[in-house]
């Protein structure tokens, strides 16, 4: 693989120089260019391009791992090193997540409810306990901000609302098309942080009005609402840090379509064995 290294960086850097750092002969080099491609590097070439396509298809998330098991549920028959080896030779890196930090929850004077969920993620069936945030993403003409209301059974996005304003209608829009999506029944769970939205008197009589019971993380915590915090540090990793949004229509539009055809229908998740949610709260249920 040396030499497919030199050949790969030969427009950067010169060839004799790369020659001397990994320690073959220029010469070498030049026979092995001149040299028919055997049937391993025809092989290569041929898996090479399907990790590609699949890099590109899931917006460059996909480490080794991820990688050679969506090659294996795509009938693709390879190896698990021979992937890791083929994506480090040819520099095919995941998108790296940056470090996990916590929306924060602005003070207010409302009284909170207990951490009821308690950090239980994992749930036997649909619609026992959705999970709530809100983020904001940057653009040109200003601040969009995104409340999202996501189901922990298959960690699909149930609902969601974006507007300009962080504001209670924005929570509140959020909730009822999750509702309406899924029409739970009396005593779900619902579990958000403490921010003033949440607390708000309108948003707690959204709540009553559908039988929810009310479960918020402590003080300073976002770890408590974990779930919701790391689905926004995955859209924010694979979509907003890498675009220069002109205006809140042009980001709305980017959001849609990254949470209702790529995150729910597409992007596999390592804790429901490598399917999208959509597919694994189908499979299961009709299993």
């Amino acid at each position: 693989m040396k030499y497919a290294f030199i050949k790969r960086y030969r427009s950067q850097f010169a060839i004799i120089r790369m020659c001397e750092a990994l320690g073959v002969s220029e010469s070498g080099y030049y026979a092995w260019r001149e040299r028919p491609p055997s049937r391993r590097d025809q092989e290569d070439a041929g898996l090479l391009e399907k990790i590609r396509e699949i890099h590109q298809r899931y917006r460059q998330a996909c480490g080794s791992d991820k990688t050679w098991r969506l090659l294996k549920a795509d009938g693709v028959a390879c190896g698990r090193h021979r992937v890791a080896r083929l994506r480090r030779s040819y520099g095919i890196e995941a998108i790296r997540m940056k470090r996990f930090r916590g929306s924060y929850a602005a003070r207010n004077s409302e009284p909170a409810a207990d951490n009821v969920l308690n950090r239980h993620f994992s749930t036997r069936k649909p619609d026992e306990v959705w999970v709530t945030d809100t983020t904001f993403i940057p653009t040109r003409q200003g601040t969009l901000f995104l409340a999202v209301v996501i189901d922990l059974y298959a960690r699909q996005v149930v609902g969601w609302a974006m507007g300009a304003s962080n504001n209670k209608q924005l929570v509140c829009d959020a909730l009822n098309m999750a509702v309406a999506h899924r029409q739970p029944t009396a005593g779900l769970l619902h579990h958000s942080d403490r921010g003033s939205t949440y607390t708000s008197s309108q948003y707690k009589e959204l709540l009553i009005e559908h039988g929810m019971v009310m479960s918020m993380s402590r003080v300073g915590n976002c770890h408590d609402n974990a779930v919701a915090e790391s689905f926004f540090a995955n859209l924010k990793n694979e979509l907003t840090f890498h675009h220069d949004f002109k205006t809140r229509r042009e980001a709305r539009s980017a959001i849609f379509d990254y949470i209702e055809i790529f995150y729910n229908r597409k992007r596999p998740h390592q804790t429901l064995n490598y399917a999208s949610p959509v597919e694994y709260e189908t499979m299961r249920t009709v299993a």
